[in-house]
């Protein structure tokens, strides 16, 4: 599969300039996103990123796609796990990837993580070139997601895991409605008066509560042509760690 042109389609103008704004809203907010994804989950969000990275299961000199790779959180817990892979730490908005570089490729990690503005509808790597692929809290901020899921089936290689960080549905009742109060009420007022961006933690919570649920996203990924696909509910299933494969190829087939 020849990589794509990435020339206009239906809707495409619309998409685009959706990615545009969600990739300049998280640069207003790189410099308070580690200290607001910390606060605002309990520091449960480091421990989120360890199972994301455990599950990727790359062999030894592989290279990982860290897809919407942020400041590279992801990218650093996958390097800490598999040191003798590399890291394509690819990202939409470029603030969020200069804020991470300055402040955790050091001590070596320079050497192989790499970090790459680029729309997850349209990767700069070839095919069949990856030995896993992840996105923490991404997955949300692409349309079309299909767009997303062919372009991780292109890169990654026969056999090769995708494996998706994502909160669950905002629309099922968490914790008696608490989770639901927390969404709807605490975290826009939190994050909005932290980060000085009114509006980007109320972004949040509106697609979080507009996300699919765990059995219609394995649904979309079983259409995209992955298999193996399963998800795994951490903290009642507000957040989920979704794995799917991509096909093994013909014997011989790389």
């Amino acid at each position: 599969m020849a990589k794509p042109q990435c020339e206009s389609a239906t809707g495409a103008t619309t998409h685009a300039e959706h990615g545009k704004r969600v990739a300049a809203m998280f640069g207003r907010i790189a410099g308070w996103y580690d200290f607001l994804n910390h606060t605002l989950s309990g520091c449960q969000d480091i421990y989120w990123r360890y199972r994301l990275a455990k599950a990727a299961r790359p062999a030894p000199g592989e290279t990982i796609l860290d897809l919407a790779a942020g400041t590279m959180d992801v990218s650093v817990e996958l390097m800490r796990q598999y040191p003798a892979c590399r890291v394509a730490a690819l990202d939409f908005a470029l603030p969020m990837l200069t804020h991470g570089k300055a402040r955790k490729l050091r001590d070596g990690r320079e050497e192989k993580i790499f970090p790459v503005q680029a729309d997850g509808r349209c990767l700069p790597l070839p095919d069949a070139s990856m030995g896993a692929a992840t996105i923490a809290f991404g997955i949300r901020n692409i349309l079309p997601r299909e767009e997303a899921y062919a372009e991780f089936l292109r890169v990654l290689r026969p056999g090769a895991r995708l494996c998706i960080l994502e909160f669950g549905t905002g629309s099922r009742r968490v914790w008696k409605g608490l989770y639901n109060f927390y969404l709807d009420r605490l975290l826009p007022f939190i994050g909005d008066h932290i980060s000085g961006d009114p509006g980007a933690y109320r972004y949040l919570a509106e697609t979080i509560k507009h996300f699919p649920d765990e059995r219609a996203l394995a649904r979309e990924l079983l259409d995209a042509g992955f298999e193996r696909v399963y998800a795994v509910p951490m903290m009642s299933g507000i957040v989920y760690l979704h794995v799917a494969e991509k096909p093994a190829g013909k014997p011989g087939e790389k």
